[in-house]
């Protein structure tokens, strides 16, 4: 364990983390931070404090009532009721106000339910309502990697990658790499190599049949309309590779070119494919070669008059001899230095040029020559790279002055910002429309994101090329960028590739921009999570009457349980790092939650504001969460302790741990679950080695040690604990089975006050080997008991008479089973037992991402997250299914299994003959046991493993057999 008790800064994790989201109802309303104008409230703070009169004193004692209290300024603060609030309001902001909004409005600020607020209450509340809006009012950066996957070029021959073009015919997507040494790679869309070939070179130079390039290669281009990449080389060449099939291969070498062509840029017309498309080539003279080809589909040159061996070899000065298909134009000076960018824009039929020299840096000359004059931007030390977009009539540039710098399109003396923050020369710059985003790299293989519309940087991330070594700068080719936006192919997202010496990393892009927070859509709130976000917790709220479900990918999201409609979702709760506990506190105004790695946060669940942030003891999984009757927060996992946070008495965001519980050294293992009990004042914890504790509240020390008998010394771990409230409550039964645990799908009832602690057992799962990691029972009256298990099975148990006497065998016969379903197509992760409407309702979370209701006999209410909205009064539009006996339902399991999530398979109650012949082994030893076979110890071993490497309910979509 990690402990971060001693480190200067505990809320290291927070200020890293990704900052959340939070998505409202627009249902709820104009949120009062919206509503309320300044003059309002001054208004509103005058009616919550009154000026003592002349003659007064001026220290005014809190009256018993807690009604009125003194403010920094000398006068009376006052609470106000909601009937004083709502007529304030109506004289603040106007006699029609809504009384639905006022008392949302007035729950909000009230979050601890005293039926009162005040003006620091109201302050606070506000306060945080602003801060989380301004948040939110910052764009999120487009990268969706926090590192990229990085590939390494074998083939490169340790020689820098120059550039890398996207083709996409034949489909799939591939990549071709071009080393500068000549060496061409061909990926496929996951970066693996499919076909390496290299540069053909001089005839004349033939050795053993082998021609060896033996220049530079300066810039390729990919000929989309024609399937062809052009390659550019420093021996005043040009080569023409055909991809349009699986076998890659040069077919024409246009060679004597005047000058090095050191940049490419190809445009063809995709609305009208019979015009010439054009390749332009800028040179090191600083001038531009236009090359039209009249029929490209038949050949972009005139056929060879003979057959030769290898690529058709053309002299650039004979190009006149090919007039019949291509047209050849110069455009000699445009820069006093060698061009390093080229672009044509065709909407204005502008060439877009740029160099390294302080007098033209950057120009746009128009092709007609004389219809007007360049543009041209002078900037110290020159351009090293640009990008331009049309619909922003935006252009950015880069150089070795490390400042990026955005221009208009038609002024060319100033630039409309200047970005610092480079610490070496820009290498590359793209501009991402749909977000409106800018991607800089340098040479030190920093990547920065900004913001055009705020100039900020949203973020920087540092690629960890192998290649890079402290104190060296890395060597990279000419255009490090490969960048693809929309429109893209079928199933292919945003994404950016970038090349550093011998290495390509490849980053994942966002298709639109992503806001902080803002109002549901209709998708959003009819539609549930993305399919096969694993499902780590729910529970009920029954003051809201809502359901709370939390998933792996830190999203948590509101449901009216009345009709599955979502009222609030909160995404990257707690960044990026997986969600796994939640629990309310005793108002049910506040939910917790809780993360993998130990970081505890407070929500409003009125509105989605993040309340507190909990003091992280480890960076460990926190597991479970409880909250006292007295708002106290306890939290258990990894740390091997239970630690207490007072959320009653937090007036910061930030809320230190108490560490006064006697829980040092008490479990020797991680604890994976804890339960309170307020009736007998008791809090149990439960450990990996099924080791369960009894902790006394008073004195917050162990009280009771209790441990089932494990076989050949192995002992399971114990998955879920619950309290049998009822039965605690009851000065008869409390002595009885109160407490169940669940081992290796195992439930065993124990008492904690009894002289025998022991009082029953059964094995509960419809698969062998299973588990059972979530218990619910109706706690008003303990008459059922319902089971979840790691096959996807719910099972629902008649308790009303169970563990109320001492049962003698090690494990003796089960209770009635009242029904029993499959209700998810993986492992069930919680279950609870809801009243609603006056009837029992079950609700499911599942690791196949789905969260469902069902009635007590079994019928589907709905998924939260279906398309179709229900009614859950009306009953007979429940989605019911009925099944035949459970027993056959499991001999055919593998038929029925892709019947899909909601495909119950209900079984009526058994009678006593049927329960019998049914939990006897002798008779029927093909049937379910009643109690795990433990033949092999590797089970629990495997299990020890699995929570290892991540939270037990990671491996809940298969059985353990032994």
């Amino acid at each position: 364990m990690d402990t971060l008790r001693n480190k200067k800064n505990p809320w290291v994790l927070y200020e890293t983390e990704v900052p959340h989201s939070r998505f409202c109802d627009p249902g709820c309303g104009v949120s009062p931070a919206e509503k309320l104008s300044p003059e309002q409230l001054k208004l509103l703070r005058d009616a919550f404090t009154v000026t003592p009169r002349a003659g007064e004193p001026q220290i005014h004692e809190d009256r018993p009532s807690g009604r009125r209290r003194k403010n920094r300024g000398g006068n009376e603060e006052r609470g106000m009721t909601f009937e004083e609030f709502l007529q304030v309001l109506r004289t603040v902001i106007g006699p029609d106000i809504e009384d639905t909004w006022v008392e949302r409005f007035f729950s909000e600020v009230d979050i601890s339910c005293t039926g009162q607020v005040r003006w620091q209450q109201l302050c606070s509340y506000l306060l945080l309502e602003y801060t989380e809006r301004e948040r939110a009012s910052i764009p999120t950066a487009a990268l969706l990697d926090s590192q990229p996957q990085i590939t390494h070029c074998s083939h490169n021959k340790r020689e820098p990658t120059v550039r890398v073009v996207a083709v996409s015919h034949p489909p799939p997507l591939r990549y071709i790499s071009v080393s500068k040494g000549g060496q061409i790679t061909v990926w496929n869309s996951g970066l693996h190599i499919l076909k390496t070939v290299g540069l053909a070179g001089d005839p004349t130079e033939e050795v053993a049949n082998t021609r060896r390039f033996r220049g530079w290669t300066t810039d390729a281009v990919y000929m989309g309309n024609v399937h062809k990449v052009a390659i550019a080389t420093d021996c005043r060449e040009l080569h023409f590779l055909d991809v349009s099939t699986a076998n890659v291969f040069e077919d024409v070498h246009l060679f004597g070119i005047s000058s090095v062509p050191t940049a490419l840029c190809y445009w063809h017309d995709v609305q009208h494919p019979e015009s010439p498309p054009l390749l332009l080539l800028g040179d090191e003279k600083g001038g531009v070669h236009l090359m039209w080809f009249l029929n490209p589909f038949k050949g972009l040159f005139n056929n060879p008059s003979k057959k030769q061996n290898g690529p058709h070899r053309i002299f650039f000065p004979d190009l006149s001899e090919h007039s019949k298909t291509v047209s050849h134009r110069y455009i000699p000076n445009i820069h006093q230095e060698p061009i390093n960018r080229l672009m044509f824009e065709p909407s204005t039929s502008d060439i877009m040029t740029s160099s390294e020299s302080d007098t033209s840096s950057v120009i746009f000359l128009n092709l007609t020559l004389g219809s007007r004059l360049p543009y041209v931007w002078k900037i110290k030390q020159g351009a090293k790279c640009f990008d331009y977009s049309a619909p922003l009539q935006l252009m950015v540039t880069g150089g070795c002055d490390r400042a990026v710098r955005l221009w208009t399109r038609f002024v060319t003396t100033r630039p409309v910002a200047t970005l610092l923050g480079h610490c070496a020369t820009i290498l590359d710059v793209a501009i991402y429309p749909p977000v409106g985003q800018i991607f800089s790299y340098s040479r030190d293989a920093e990547l920065r994101v900004w913001d055009i519309s705020t100039h900020q940087c949203l973020k920087t991330l540092r690629l960890q090329f192998p290649c890079l070594q402290p104190g060296r700068i890395p060597e990279h080719g000419n255009f490090p960028f490969l960048f693809l936006s929309p429109p893209l192919p079928v199933e292919t997202q945003p994404h950016l590739v970038v090349g550093c010496k011998d290495y390509l990393a490849r980053l994942h892009l966002a298709e639109s921009g992503r806001g902080r927070g803002g109002w549901l859509t209709n998708e959003q709130r009819e539609f549930g999570p993305e399919i096969g976000v694993v499902l780590s917790c729910a529970l009920y709220n029954p003051t809201l009457r809502q359901v709370v479900t939390g998933h792996a990918d830190s999203s948590v999201s509101l449901w009216d349980v009345e009709t599955g409609r979502r009222r609030l979702q909160i995404l990257n709760a707690h960044g990026e790092d997986e969600l796994l506990c939640m629990t309310l506190d005793s108002t049910h105004r506040r939910l917790f939650t809780g993360a993998r790695n130990g970081t505890i946060k407070v929500w409003n669940l009125l509105n989605g504001l993040n309340l507190h942030k909990m003091e992280p003891v480890s960076n460990s999984e926190v597991t479970k969460l409880t909250c006292l009757h007295d708002n106290k927060l306890l939290a258990v996992g990894w740390s091997q302790r239970v630690v207490q946070y007072d959320i009653g008495a937090a007036k910061d965001l930030y809320v230190r741990a108490d560490m006064s519980w006697k829980s040092g050294g008490v479990h020797k293992s991680d604890i994976l679950a804890v339960c309170q009990c307020p009736a007998l004042g008791v809090v149990a914890t439960a450990s990996h080695d099924g080791e369960v504790v009894i902790w006394r509240l008073e004195t917050q020390g162990p009280l009771l040690h209790l441990q089932r008998e494990g076989q050949a010394g192995v002992v399971p771990p114990v998955d879920g604990l619950l309290f049998l409230q009822h039965r605690a409550a009851n000065r008869k039964l409390r002595n009885r089975g109160i407490l169940v645990s669940s081992q290796a799908g195992c439930l065993c009832f124990w008492s904690v006050t009894g002289e025998t602690h022991t009082y029953g057992e059964f094995y509960a799962p419809e698969q062998p080997g299973a588990r059972v990691l979530s218990l619910s029972s109706d706690q008003p009256e303990n008459t059922i008991l319902v089971s979840g298990d790691t096959s996807g099975w719910l099972q629902i148990w008649d308790i009303s008479h169970y563990a109320l006497d001492v049962q003698h065998k090690s494990v003796g016969e089960r209770p009635t089973l009242l029904q029993s379903w499959k209700a998810h197509e993986r492992g069930v992760v919680s279950v609870e037992v809801l009243d609603v409407a006056e009837r029992l309702f079950v609700l499911t979370a599942s690791a196949d991402g789905a969260a469902g209701l069902w009635t007590r006999d079994g019928d589907h209410v709905g998924s939260f997250g279906q398309e179709v909205m229900w009614n859950i009064t009306d009953a007979a539009a429940y989605q019911r299914e009925t099944q035949n006996d459970l027993r056959e339902d499991t001999e055919e399991e593998g038929r029925t299994e892709s019947d899909g999530v909601g495909a119950s398979k209900v079984k009526p109650q058994q009678t006593a003959q049927e329960e019998a012949s049914r939990t006897s082994p002798a008779e029927n030893h093909h049937e379910q046991p009643q109690q795990p076979m433990y033949v092999c110890e590797d089970f629990y071993q495997t299990v020890a493993s699995s929570h290892r490497r991540g939270r037990l309910s990671d491996d809940i979509d298969h059985s353990n057999h032994c």
